[in-house]
């Protein structure tokens, strides 16, 4: 398989997570209170992973995705599977706006590389093989930026950010290898942290005593040397966001601080940006984006609300984004994942498909 055969990412594409079904939410209640098997609730979710990759497929989709299935944060399960990190309750949520999420991080507890048993290695296996030649099988994870945020570096540990940036490196491109190695040709780079370093009232930023413009070279920097000397056939893009929690929202502001530095210089094969309301500025700093250069998701439909859009807003989107970045670079998705978290946004499972749908059907009108 080769880049130009996978033509990732797609007209119509999205970004990873679906709204985990009422028999998924009792049986991971029911592994807590120890009435079934810890191996019953992976048999339970492989059903129901079966099930939305048959569906996403129906939809038109030609990447699919395991919607998370096996996770319960989209970062937090992966992170903690790296050696030197592990979950813990903390004694506050992240605050988004209105909400307090449930009270739950990671913490650098050693050297940080990347665990050869990693369970997203197995986890993905098994996923390929539900897909076949069905489709293109999508695995997602959280940015090495993610390890960023306040409070994960222990100090004790890594005394200054760039002795941790050369371990996150190396633990991640181990990772990448492993990912491509198991069969993944399409990974997404979920980044939050970068998003925040464009908006004022960002709080969870391990500044490390750096400037804001020293840590967007960072993030960027962190990410090329990462994916640096990938395989030709491996699609790597980064998806950004600012926050999605029970269809809630962690913060505000427009690309235009970051776009220079990551737009211009980060070598991914693709951005997934959140476009679906007022939060995100204009498209204007999209002009950073070099022309042939890196495809542009606009995530111009909501994946917090199940109403349909007017599909001439969308249209005029695509439109006003195409003044900066040629319309054959363009492309359509949600903003974001229907369920970030195993809670979920505010919509039902006919909504979240009926959007992905729409989404596919409008790709065509666009594009043809």
């Amino acid at each position: 398989m080769t880049k130009t055969l996978v033509k990732a990412p797609f007209k119509a594409d999205h970004v990873g997570s679906f709204l985990r079904p009422e028999n998924l939410h009792q049986a991971r209640k029911d592994l807590k209170e120890g009435e079934i098997s810890a191996s019953e609730l992976r048999e339970i979710e492989t059903k129901e992973i079966k099930r939305i990759v048959d569906k996403q497929i129906e939809v038109g989709l030609k990447a699919v995705t395991d919607g998370e299935f096996r996770r319960s944060w989209w970062h937090l399960d992966f992170l903690e599977g790296l050696n030197g990190i592990e979950g813990y309750e903390t004694e506050k949520g992240y605050t988004f706006d209105g909400i307090e999420t449930d009270r739950y991080h990671v913490r650098n507890t050693g050297k940080i590389s990347f665990d050869p048993d990693h369970p997203f290695i197995k986890d993905f296996l098994e996923f390929k093989d539900i897909v076949g030649d069905r489709a293109i099988p999508k695995q997602t994870i959280p940015s090495p930026n993610q390890l960023f945020e306040v409070g994960i570096r222990n100090p004790e540990i890594y005394p200054d950010l760039e002795t941790y940036a050369n371990d996150i490196v190396s633990a991640y491109r181990d990772a990448i290898k492993a990912f491509y190695d198991a069969g993944v040709r399409y990974l997404q780079l979920d980044d939050v942290y970068i998003a925040g370093l464009s908006s004022e009232d960002f709080q969870l930023i391990d500044t490390g005593g750096y400037s804001k413009a020293e840590l967007i070279e960072l993030a960027v920097r962190i990410v090329n040397d990462v994916i640096a000397d990938r395989p030709e056939d491996l699609i790597i893009t980064t998806h950004l966001c600012r926050g999605n929690y029970r269809s809630s929202w962690a913060f505000k502001g427009s690309y235009a601080d970051i776009a220079p530095t990551l737009f211009a210089k980060e070598k991914v094969d693709g951005f997934f940006l959140e476009y679906d309301d007022e939060r995100s500025g204009s498209f204007e700093p999209l002009k950073h984006v070099p022309k042939g250069g890196a495809q542009v998701v606009i995530g111009a439909v909501t994946s917090k609300a199940g109403e349909l859009e007017d599909k001439e807003v969308i249209k005029k989107k695509i439109e006003n984004a195409s003044q900066f970045v040629p319309l054959e670079q363009l492309a359509l998705s949600p903003q974001c994942g229907f369920a970030s978290t195993h809670h979920g946004n505010k919509l039902t499972e006919d909504e979240q498909w009926s959007k992905l749908k729409y989404i596919v059907d409008l790709s065509k009108e666009i594009w043809g």
